[in-house]
């Protein structure tokens, strides 16, 4: 905004200028004119009527005496005329432009710039803040992702002794898959603030994303050290939970997740641990059974605000190793909050490609639904072993961030090690 004003100032300045100098410079210019005329007319006639007392005095009608006195008169005569005031005549003759004139124009101006910008801008606006979605029109989830680490890591190189700034960093890496990075943000935290637990279990989250969701001994020993520290330590309990979840490991889930809720801190989702914990006990009860979704496959219904539908393809690198004996598992969940599926579905293999869709109807159990959230993100499992959790030889995709509502594409392309 203070741009904006400058701009302004700058072409009303301009305007002004173009008026207010060729009239000021006129005014000088009539001044050093008259002068000049005036003192050139005297001159001549002071030198007119010397001539005229020469011309007697060699004719003898003046004596010397007298054309002394009649000089001295004459030069007396020239001094008073030199220093007199304005010539009548000239001024008659050449009249400046009155000042009412370039004044008359500025505010022409001034009026009718205000009038067009009144009329055809926005100045009811200039005191509104830009929101959100005005600031980010036009650009799609992973764009604003983009924007949002990059305006970060501006900050954080720009304040590199800020802790918090880092650690804020670090989740955002994650969010964005960008798991290397968040490592590194974390790491950078602790050699700010020391080893503690809040940061060790971000940081084996990390590197569990970064190991396929594999429980690996290096995310094992740092899960370890985190609850050696603080054995609630809710970023640690929820990644043991959201594991042990996907191995089928329900009652393990619900007792990590109820040691949060046993903590009684206040820098957690209640409500959502909660909700997680009903889906593992939904799920228990169930024995893990997740619901085959034939009535959702290769359906594409018009997006709404409830759903999500995604097309669901095999890379060609991939397409010889998929057997007919394999399972599709495909599932949302929020970006927000514990990594529990707000909607879970299985198809068999042999149907790829295919859309699917989901929605509240393929809920995992719980209040937390599908059309709670705003965003999620969809993972699909091609597994031999008949599991949800990846292991060696699946293949699996992902959609890091998807509107609930939108339609997205997904592809199977890496193959567990």
């Amino acid at each position: 905004m203070t741009t904006f004003w400058i701009l302004i100032a700058l072409f009303v300045l301009v305007s002004l200028a173009l008026i207010w100098f060729p009239h000021i410079r006129q005014q000088k210019m009539l001044q050093t004119e008259e002068a000049g005329v005036r003192k050139s007319t005297n001159l001549e006639l002071f030198n007119e009527r010397l001539s005229v007392l020469e011309k007697e005095v060699s004719e003898e009608l003046l004596d010397q005496a007298e054309f002394d006195a009649l000089k001295k008169e004459l030069e007396i005569s020239l001094l008073q005329d030199m220093k007199q005031g304005d010539d009548e005549s000239l001024v008659n003759k050449v009249k400046p432009k009155s000042v009412a004139w370039p004044a008359l124009m500025s505010a022409i101006i001034l009026g009718i710039s205000g009038y067009m910008y009144s009329t055809l801008g926005a100045y009811e606006n200039l005191d509104k803040p830009m929101t959100a979605n005005e600031a980010h029109s036009g650009m799609d989830a992973a764009q604003m992702m983009s924007q949002r680490v990059q305006m970060m890591e501006a900050q954080a190189q720009a304040e590199p002794e800020n802790s918090q700034l880092w650690f804020s960093l670090g989740h955002t890496y994650i969010s964005a898959n960008r798991y290397d990075d968040a490592i590194m943000a974390f790491d950078k935290t602790m050699e700010l603030v020391g080893v503690h637990a809040e940061l060790l279990g971000p940081k084996a989250t990390a590197l569990y994303y970064r190991s396929n969701q594999q429980m690996t001994p290096a995310v094992q020993a740092l899960i370890d050290q985190s609850l050696a520290l603080d054995p609630s330590d809710p970023s640690t309990l929820l990644l043991v939970g959201m594991d042990s979840f996907f191995s089928a490991e329900y009652q393990t889930a619900i007792d990590a997740w109820q040691l949060i809720l046993d903590s009684e801190r206040k820098d957690v989702d209640r409500s959502a641990i909660i909700n997680a914990i009903d889906s593992a006990k939904m799920r228990m009860n169930a024995e893990g059974e997740m619901p085959n979704d034939d009535a959702h496959k290769n359906v594409k219904p018009k997006a709404t605000a409830k759903t999500v539908t995604v097309e669901v393809s095999i890379s060609p690198e991939l397409q010889a190793q998929v057997a007919s004996t394999d399972m599709l598992f495909i599932f949302a969940r929020s970006t927000e909050g514990p990594k529990v599926p707000l909607a879970a579905t299985k198809v068999s293999a042999e149907s790829l490609p295919l859309s699917i869709t989901l929605d509240d109807s393929t809920n995992m159990g719980g209040n937390v639904k599908l059309s709670d959230a705003k965003t999620v993100e969809v993972i699909a499992v091609l597994s031999k072993h008949g599991s949800v959790k990846p292991q060696a030889g699946d293949i699996q995709g992902k959609l890091a961030m998807i509107k609930v509502g939108d339609t997205g594409q997904l592809v199977l392309d890496t193959q567990v090690q």
